[in-house]
């Protein structure tokens, strides 16, 4: 049987977002026990030209639901506002895109196959993709870096966290 559109998209975000709301819990209990001040790790960066962990935990946001979003609209454009500046603003905005990728169902994105859609940046980049095209050669892609960098701040800013902390609830046989 082969695997649908929602199988894989839709579970791979749901854990990925729960690794990094599980990432999010331990940034605040290190900051709460004295390792550092909230603002040392939301606004860490790995390097002075990259986007800070807020920005990270919000892109993994943008790149599972608002992909979804977008594919209904038939258009996807960058999320330009700011990220949440508070681990409570983190963990809603990845509670915001939990909650609206437990309502999508398997029919509704294997609805979407050979959809036409859009990356746009307004005046400067058009690019047309399928809907799956877009969510597995785009956004899928764009969801992994945003939440392997957020992972590495926290890393490189001395928190214990390991791979299975990245890999939170795997979906594993019984």
């Amino acid at each position: 049987m082969p695997i649908s559109l929602y199988d894989a998209f839709v579970p791979s975000c749901l854990q990925l977002l729960g690794s990094v709301g599980g990432l999010i819990d331990k940034a605040e209990a290190h900051c709460s026990s004295g390792g550092c001040a909230p603002d040392d790790l939301i606004g860490g960066r790995l390097y002075e030209d990259m986007l800070d962990f807020a920005y990270q935990v919000k892109s993994c946001a943008v790149h599972s639901a608002g992909a979804i979003q977008g594919v209904r609209e038939g258009q996807f454009s960058p999320d330009m506002s700011e990220p949440p500046n508070t681990f409570e603003g983190l963990k809603h905005r990845l509670a915001t895109a939990i909650s609206a990728l437990e309502a999508v169902s398997e029919e509704e994105m294997e609805g979407f196959l050979g959809k036409d859609m859009h990356f746009i940046i307004p005046g400067r980049i058009d690019r047309p993709f399928t809907a799956e095209n877009f969510l597995l050669s785009f956004s899928q892609p764009n969801f992994y870096f945003h939440a392997t960098t957020a992972y590495g701040i926290l890393r490189m800013k001395g928190l214990k966290i390991g791979k299975i902390d990245y890999l939170g609830a795997m979906r594993i046989s019984a």
